[in-house]
């Protein structure tokens, strides 16, 4: 079968929830066709959706630095290194992050979360308004996202 048939393939079991079976379509790629970018993004959401944290730190890690112009590779990696390592840890990739993404909200969004998860409740409030600022539907996320209940405890409102 062609590579770009196995890849298909392993976008279309990663769709239906088939995880076991997209990694398979991976695992049959010739050997040329593993280090290739296109081939890197789909292990990274198989791994994610494996929950195998400290594979896809790893591995979001390299993505970040391969490309670092994508801050998905980044946000990946932060969010991986939160659950294989530590939120201190992933914060501080987070900040390395926002500065070649200064406009990218999901980053303020998470690292809100992050000072919010430590106890930093005034840095959440303004990493929460810069994402709500970059991003109008982040005040919707805020509502509901459980790393942000300490500050809507403090009667916090979008």
């Amino acid at each position: 079968m062609f590579p770009h048939w196995r890849l298909s393939h392993a976008r279309g079991y990663l769709i239906l929830g088939l995880i076991d079976e997209a990694a398979d379509q991976l695992a049959q790629l010739p050997d040329e066709w593993l280090d290739k970018d296109v081939t890197l993004a789909l292990r990274a959401a198989i791994l994610q959706e494996q929950r195998d944290w400290l594979q896809l730190q790893a591995l979001a890690s390299d993505l970040a630095r391969r490309m670092p112009g994508t801050a998905e590779w980044w946000i990946m990696w932060a969010y991986a290194t939160r659950r294989a390592e530590s939120l201190p840890a992933a914060q501080a990739i987070l900040r390395e992050a926002e500065l070649q993404h200064p406009t990218e909200a999901t980053i303020q969004f998470n690292l809100a979360c992050y000072a919010c998860q430590l106890g930093d409740l005034e840095g959440a409030r303004q990493r929460l308004a810069r994402a709500i600022s970059l991003d109008k539907s982040f005040a919707t996320s805020a509502l509901s996202d459980p790393d942000l209940a300490p500050l809507r405890d403090t009667g916090w409102k979008p």
